[in-house]
């Protein structure tokens, strides 16, 4: 039977999205990641979201995303945030009445405005020059940062001047956080509540122009060295969209919001 699909993006970081498709097994579903994703032989993404509504809780979605690799994502903040975007413009959800959005057993919560699409990711397991690595000749290290997914960050003078898809290959093996590897981020502070932000990520092995969860781990690193606030903190990044950062109310320090942008490009058809 013939599948639609949308191509939609989260400042910048693009999927596949299929809302209430047909039951595939995960294997399937990988297998389909790779082919679609594939930038010249098919539709081309970082990634493949397969998104359902929750029979049991009508206000809740099961939401899967598969990197361009095929290998399962445990989290991915822009994934959540096209797949909230989804459910508000399908199924006439109300703008800023929040849903709630289950994404590898994990429950976000999820808000649309008319500027923005929020969603919440955890902030756990911090720890602090976990790995070093040589950035232009010179030794820099790494902090480590779970936001629902392995991520390390390392603060820099100038993100620009960084070969990130060198750098970032090797961190993402690097023997002190294998065997998963790990999302490589390179942050720069901007001012007193604004960082830019480089981003390579694991499953698509390469640098994407945003990344949600990446995002919030540059956040909680650089609020830990004091180089922003702990209130609401702009993250630009490749795409020119940059996202926002703050902490959410009832759990200030351990989850945080992270909204931005969600542009629908086109809709089409799996023959």
């Amino acid at each position: 039977m013939p599948t639609r699909f949308r191509k939609i993006h989260g400042a910048g970081n693009d999927f596949i999205l299929f809302t209430n498709p047909e039951p595939r097994d995960v294997t399937a579903w990988a297998k389909e990641a790779e082919r679609l994703c594939a930038r010249r032989t098919g539709v081309g993404a970082d990634g493949l979201v397969v998104s359902r509504i929750n029979d049991k809780r009508p206000t809740e979605y099961d939401v899967s995303c598969f990197n361009a690799d095929g290998s399962v994502a445990t989290m991915c903040g822009n994934a959540l945030r096209c797949a909230a975007w989804a459910v508000h413009h399908d199924d006439g959800f109300p703008a800023k009445r929040r849903l709630r959005l289950r994404m590898a057993g994990v429950v976000h919560e999820a808000c649309v405005d008319p500027a923005s699409v929020w969603i919440t990711a955890e902030v756990n397991a911090i720890r602090p020059r976990v790995l070093q690595a040589l950035i232009n000749g010179r030794p820099t290290w790494f902090d480590s940062v779970h936001t629902g997914t392995e991520h390390v960050v390392a603060v820099v003078s100038d993100v620009d001047a960084i070969a990130t898809e060198v750098v970032g290959r090797v961190v993402r093996h690097h023997e002190n956080v294998a065997p998963v590897g790990t999302n490589v981020n390179f942050v720069q502070r901007l001012g007193s509540q604004a960082l830019k932000i480089r981003t390579y990520e694991r499953g698509v092995e390469a640098e994407t122009l945003s990344c949600g969860s990446g995002a919030v781990a540059a956040v909680a690193i650089a609020t830990l060295r004091g180089l922003v606030g702990k209130r609401e903190v702009t993250v630009h990044n490749q795409a020119g969209d940059p996202l926002t950062v703050r902490p959410h109310e009832d759990q200030p320090n351990r989850a945080a919001w992270v909204g931005g942008p969600v542009t629908h490009t086109f809709e089409g058809v799996l023959a």
